[in-house]
């Protein structure tokens, strides 16, 4: 693990990330979760607490990832940019370099599983990433788009473990103390571990007194296990990529995100698929927010165990993105409650 003292990104270098992506990020909404468009929708899930949605997918590329991703591409030199730039990514953080890449004028290759939701992909080409295709595996993507570096001299821009990425997503914690001063818990979801721990290092060094959560799901719980044995562990792909909830696959934390996480995350939770997909459905039929399965945990938390929280008067969960596969979609929006 790199050393802590220098992983770790201070308040300054959070604020600097809001200064440069300022005009291509947006601040997203927060939106409160109305209880009774939920019963009118065929909901009846008590919450005793207030829930708020940070709507991530407002994002240009229905994502928070393009926070980081311009983040780290617009501090590369001239020289760098030239070089283009690479990444590995299930597709939001290939969408967030591909569009950052061109805004930037550098060229953007992007290793992704075959896997991927075919959107996502679709999404990633439109913005003028060049995709390569492996396997499922998280750690196959990001062996290939070593070996291209290797190749071709590259730039690699990391889907999380990186400090300009870390400080990228963290502004959407900064927002978070801004729109919701007054929240006792903030929930993120959690893979590689660049939104929670961004999210939290905002959080706590922004002064705020919220506690800050992570979410995950069970059949990918890589995380939930190594905050608990604090060990940095790592699971297999054919574990992981049994979750519907595609972003969230990601076979371990990366190192920095784990010294993060070690240092500001209060606690994680897991939530079956079930659960996931029920989530999904909420913010689908109750709310004017389209999520994808990898956003809707943190309500899937929020909703079914808040036994395992602690007590919170008003809650913020980040959905963390929209890049939902159209037939889910339809899917979600045609099942009985």
């Amino acid at each position: 693990m790199p050393n802590v003292t220098e992983a770790l990104i201070t308040l300054d270098d959070i604020q600097s990330a809001r200064d440069r992506i300022a005009g291509t990020a947006i601040v997203t909404g927060l939106y409160k979760l109305d209880t009774q468009r939920m019963i009118a929708a065929g909901f009846h899930i008590p919450t005793t607490a207030e829930i708020w949605l940070k709507a991530e997918n407002e994002q240009p590329i229905g994502s928070f990832k393009l926070r980081g991703a311009y983040n780290k591409i617009a501090s590369l030199t001239p020289e760098e940019l030239q070089r283009g730039v690479i990444t590995y990514s299930s597709g939001n953080h290939a969408q967030g370099v591909a569009f950052a890449a061109r805004a930037l004028g550098a060229k953007a290759v992007i290793v992704m599983p075959e896997s991927a939701p075919l959107i996502k992909r679709e999404a990633t080409i439109a913005l003028g990433g060049e995709v390569v295709l492996v396997g499922p595996a998280s750690l196959e993507r990001k062996q290939k788009a070593e070996e291209l570096v290797a190749q071709h001299g590259y730039i690699m821009v990391p889907p999380y473990d990186d400090t300009f990425i870390i400080a990228g997503q963290a502004t959407c914690g900064l927002e978070i103390t801004e729109q919701a001063p007054d929240a006792d818990l903030v929930l993120s979801p959690v893979s590689g571990g660049g939104l929670l721990s961004g999210v939290a290092t905002a959080v706590k060094l922004a002064g705020s007194k919220a506690q800050v959560w992570g979410c995950e799901p069970e059949l990918a719980a890589d995380a939930h296990e190594s905050f608990r044995t604090k060990t940095l562990v790592e699971w297999q792909g054919a574990q992981t990529t049994r979750t519907i909830a595609d972003g969230l696959r990601t076979q371990s934390l990366g190192e920095r995100n784990f010294a993060h996480i070690l240092e500001f995350v209060d606690g994680i939770v897991t939530v079956t698929e079930e659960e996931i997909l029920q989530a999904t459905r909420v913010l689908l039929l109750a709310t004017d927010i389209v999520p994808e399965p990898s956003g809707a945990v943190t309500l899937a938390v929020a909703l079914f165990h808040a036994a395992k929280l602690p007590p919170a008067s008003k809650i913020v969960a980040v959905v963390s993105g929209g890049n939902i596969d159209p037939g889910l979609h339809q899917e979600l929006i045609a099942a009985k409650a």
